[in-house]
Formats: C-alpha cells, structure tokens, sequence
C-alpha cells in the first residue's frame, strides 16, 4: 500500500487524487493545521490524522458548488458536503486528529436569516441552488428553512458507500449536520467525538439517514442539535426512495447537551427498525429518547430496544410523538397539527413496538415523559420497565412544554407521564392503555 505524508505545505486532494491511480492507498496527515476547501474521498483509502493535526475547511459558501443530495429527508441540489465520499468502498479515517468545519460564520448567517425571517433566497450562492431546485419555495423541513435555498454543506458525507469506519477523530464546528450517511452500509463509528456549540443550529453529531448495518460505539457527542439520529427520508420523497434504516446498535456512548439524544426522525418516510441501544449517558440532553414525527412524513419506526440508560439533568427522558412541529408549512397548520382525526394515508406515521428498560433519569427539569400519538395512527404497543426519575430543585425546573416541540399543543402542569393516542402502552408492568 502507498503511503503519502501530507504536510501544511502539501495539498490534500491533489494526495488523494495520486492514490486514486493505484486503487487507494495512505495518507497520513501531519500535525498543524491544513487549510482546504472541499475534499471528496476514494476507495480504498485509509486517512490518518497524527496527533496536532487539523483539517480546517474555509468558510466561502461559493467554494462549495451544487451537488445532488438529500437535505432534511428530500433529494434536491444543496452545497458540497465538506468531507465528501459519493459511491465509493473500504473508507477508514482514524489517528487522534481533528476535522474542523469552521461552522461560526455559517452559523452567523443562518442566525441572521432567522432573526429577520428570511423566506426566499439572497444571496448568490441561495439563488444558484434555487435555480436547480426550482420547487424551493414549497420544500418542507424540519428547522432549517430549506425555502431560503441557504443549504449549508454536512461536515462529512458519505453517499451510497460501503464498508467505512471512523476511528478516534474528532469531528467539530460542523456548518450542518456533523456526518451524515445517505443510502450506505456496513459502518462502524468508534471512539469518536463530535463537538458542535449548544447554540449551533442544525448541527446533529450523526445522522444515519436510510442506511443500515451501523455500529456506534464509545463516542462523545456534544452538539447543537440531536445527537445520534436516525432518518429515512421525508414524505412523499422519502417514500419515492423507499430505502429504511434498520439494524442499528449504539453502545458505551456519552451525549451531552444534544436537543435529542437518541432521535429517531422526525423523516420517517421509508420507516426505520430493528434499532437497540444501550448503556449509554446522558448528561443535559433537552431529551434522551426521542422519536418523533408528524403528518405528512410517512413510514413506521418500529422494533425499538432501549437499555440501561442513565441521564441527568435532561429536560425530559422520554419522548415519542407524531407532531413534530418545526418546518411545518403556514398552509399545512391545519391540518399537520390538528388535534382532531385526518384520513390515514401512505404519508401517516406510525411509532409501535418500543421496547425501553433500565431508565435512570436524576434532576429532570420538565416532564417525566411525553407520549404523543394521532387520533389516526395512535403510538401502538410500548413497554417501559423499570424506569426510575427524580425531579430537579425547584429553581431548575422548566415549563412543561420543553417537554418537546409540537407548536404549544398538549401540555399541562403535571410533571408526572403524559399520554395521549396510545395503544397498549405498559410502564413498570401497569397497562395504561
């Protein structure tokens, strides 16, 4: 296997361009700090960041040009992905080095487009994308605001790869989603961590987005957003692909800060299941479990086993609901969020089979749990055992609408299990429902 040592004088791509002519090889990135622009990934390449090293990507929306994509659960052209991999085998990147994102200024932006409620595209690199993606004005999400067409870059992305694993790096200051993985398998992600500000927006550690075969395993994430999130595509798109995620096992891994710690959705579309995760940590987190979707998302997230999680200081531990409230469209209100029955469709969303034991949940600072479902499509068969919690002091304590996110809808002043549309839902062995 050739090997290449790139040093802050060498150029990154034009080393991995070199290898691609022997069928991959090794490149081992040396300690500073390496300035580039984006960097697509080959096959059988395995990338080594030493101790002290830093890829750092530029922060010029227009050095990262139209690509084909999936942003927030719909296929459309949106930025290049900064570290990128499209259709490619056998990818490892390891060493003790770190990949920067250089996310402030994109973050700034985005803050701006919120803050003057900006809906349409501005700037040139918003109006090149609108060009290409000419039904921007109607696209759904979640809390991006796709419809400005400013669809900042992951920090990683593989798309429909193969056999990849990341080993020890750290992953920070990502402008979108830290490491997004579309239509990919067999992956496995170790003593990773993914570091994001608490108020970097949109900034999950991972999300494994209509993959399957994935194994997440002593990591750190602290992010802007959710922390290991699991997705399938976004309604009548999503179910266009068809492709699910299943068979996803998440262990041994410490969450902080994160909106969700373990989110499943809220793109749903093609359904995800035979997830478990266990003997994990949360510290912080809005909330622990979180599963949600809404009207309009389709597909069912099914055969979830949660085990052995110890929390802390979470807003709430257990969150499952179907009105998942941002991105929903001013001329969709009505009915996405209705509280009252809709005509079941092949974009209704369903939740059943949710398995959650050994729940440890200390200084809770809202709500117990939020359980959620349609009148259409209530939340079917959900067991959870041995699930044990305490309050916050009081002067910690938060509204119980931080519960979740569902528009103002379905909150009290209880602090104890809420529950609305659930089926045979049983908590330490006493049926509810």
């Amino acid at each position: 296997m050739l090997t290449i040592n790139v040093t802050e004088s060498d150029d990154i791509q034009s080393a991995i361009n070199k290898l691609d002519s022997t069928n991959g090889g090794h490149i081992v990135i040396k300690s500073g700090q390496h300035l580039t622009g984006p960097l697509e990934l080959i096959s059988n390449l395995t990338l080594t960041l030493e101790a002290g090293a830093i890829i750092k990507f530029k922060d010029d929306p227009m050095l990262y040009p139209p690509v084909w994509t999936r942003w927030e659960g719909i296929e459309c052209y949106a930025m290049h992905p900064l570290l990128y991999a499209a259709n490619k085998r056998n990818i490892e990147i390891n060493g003790s080095g770190i990949i920067d994102g250089s996310g402030s200024n994109w973050w700034k932006k985005f803050k701006i487009i919120e803050t003057t409620n900006r809906t349409l595209p501005q700037e040139t690199y918003e109006r090149r994308l609108a060009q290409l993606n000419p039904d921007y004005k109607t696209r759904t999400g979640g809390g991006g605001r796709p419809s400005t067409q400013y669809l900042r870059p992951p920090l990683v992305q593989f798309w429909t790869c193969h056999d990849i694993v990341l080993d020890g790096i750290t992953l920070k200051n990502s402008p979108f989603w830290t490491l997004h993985m579309v239509y990919s398998k067999n992956i496995t992600i170790k003593h990773t961590t993914f570091s994001n500000p608490a108020n970097a927006i949109n900034t999950d550690a991972m999300d494994i987005d209509s993959s399957e075969n994935v194994i997440v395993s002593h990591c750190l994430l602290d992010v802007g957003d959710d922390g290991v999130t699991l997705k399938s595509g976004s309604g009548k798109d999503g179910l266009r692909i068809n492709l699910p995620t299943k068979n996803v096992k998440v262990t041994d891994c410490r969450i902080l800060s994160s909106h969700g710690g373990i989110a499943i959705g809220s793109e749903t579309a093609a359904g995800i299941s035979g997830v478990e995760v266990s003997n994990c940590v949360f510290e912080g987190t809005r909330r622990g479990i979180r599963l949600k979707s809404r009207r309009t998302r389709g597909g069912t997230i099914k055969d979830i086993k949660l085990t052995n999680l110890k929390m802390d200081a979470c807003w709430c531990p257990i969150s499952l609901e179907q009105y998942f409230a941002p991105g929903v469209l001013p001329n969709e209100e009505a009915t996405v969020l209705s509280e009252g029955p809709q005509p079941v469709d092949e974009t209704t969303p369903h939740i059943q089979n949710i398995e959650i034991k050994d729940i440890t949940a200390t200084n809770v600072r809202a709500t117990a749990a939020f359980i959620v479902g349609l009148p259409e499509a209530p939340i079917q068969h959900v067991t959870i055992e041995n699930f044990n919690w305490s309050l916050a002091n009081k002067a910690d304590l938060l509204p119980t609408e931080y519960a979740e996110e569902t528009g103002g809808r379905f909150h009290d002043t209880s602090r104890d299990i809420k529950t609305i549309n659930v089926n045979n839902l049983s908590i330490n062995g006493n049926r509810l429902g």
